[in-house]
């Protein structure tokens, strides 16, 4: 999944101008392809890979100053340069997953959204990179591939129910597309991720065609509207919101804007309450 998801992004970068400007205030496709490049003075899969060595300690780093900084440091780097930094990272990543022993798996790691285990933050990736090529659509790349959008949204499922379990709650979500969708299951002694077929979900579940999940995830889009027009569709508010204490803890968490969609529905209030997903 992860793999899949790199090439199809690398595929996006390679056809975009990376001077033109992104729907992303104040990022090009050029800061964009930037943040998610490995370089010299950022080598986050290393970098993970030495944490769940040492245990997992530490404190999680802020992604705003973390994509602040590196974007800086490489606003001006080349096209050559700028893909090659692509490629390297997908390179770590294939190296971790053919080479590291499987045991590394599950040691936890300090990533960005909290101390989880490692393959969960690399699976995540996958996420990002299709959150990032819907990004680069306002550049003039083509949309990421479904395949990519549900490996997506089973890294969110699975992220999601990470953290859940590591704050010992016990519930879970599906998150259904008409293509199918992906389902988690926590409780304080860990979680289960599985692939759900279409039309066949229960329980707490979100509702809409992949693509629209992924933005309100990402907090790329509000996802009021979309629901006063059922194009996105929550079942089961209630048992969504036993998940909402995962955002007072992790505010920056992808999913988080439809948690917090959740609990100001349950409030009786309309409207969003608190920041969206920043650009992670």
């Amino acid at each position: 999944m992860v793999l899949e998801a790199w090439d199809a992004f690398l595929e996006a970068a390679e056809t975009v101008d990376l001077a033109r400007p992104s729907r992303l205030a104040g990022w090009r496709a050029q800061e964009i392809c930037v943040h998610l490049g490995c370089w010299d003075d950022h080598t986050a899969m290393a970098d993970l890979v030495a944490s769940a060595r040492a245990g997992g300690s530490g404190t999680p780093p802020d992604v705003d100053v973390v994509n602040a900084r590196v974007t800086a440091a490489h606003r001006d780097a080349s096209r050559d340069e700028v893909l090659a930094a692509l490629r390297r990272n997908r390179e770590a990543t294939a190296r971790y997953l053919a080479e590291q022993p499987v045991e590394l798996d599950t040691a936890p790691t300090v990533s960005v959204v909290g101390r989880i285990p490692l393959l969960s933050v690399v699976l995540g990736q996958a996420y990002e990179l299709a959150v990032h090529g819907l990004d680069l659509v306002s550049c003039g790349a083509a949309p990421p591939p479904p395949a990519v959008l549900q490996s997506a949204l089973a890294a969110l499922a699975d992220v999601t129910g990470a953290l859940a379990a590591s704050m010992d709650i016990t519930g879970g979500v599906t998150l259904a597309t008409p293509d199918g969708g992906w389902a988690f299951a926590a409780d304080p002694h860990g979680w289960t991720v599985r692939r759900v077929e279409a039309g066949r979900h229960a329980g707490p579940t979100v509702e809409a065609p992949a693509q629209l999940l992924l933005e309100a995830a990402s907090g790329r889009i509000n996802p009021v509207p979309a629901v006063a027009r059922r194009r996105l569709k929550v079942h089961d508010i209630g048992g969504l919101l036993k998940l909402a204490p995962i955002v007072q803890a992790v505010p920056g968490i992808p999913g988080g804007p439809i948690l917090q969609l959740a609990a100001k529905t349950v409030g009786g209030a309309g409207g969003m309450v608190g920041r969206l997903f920043g650009r992670g």
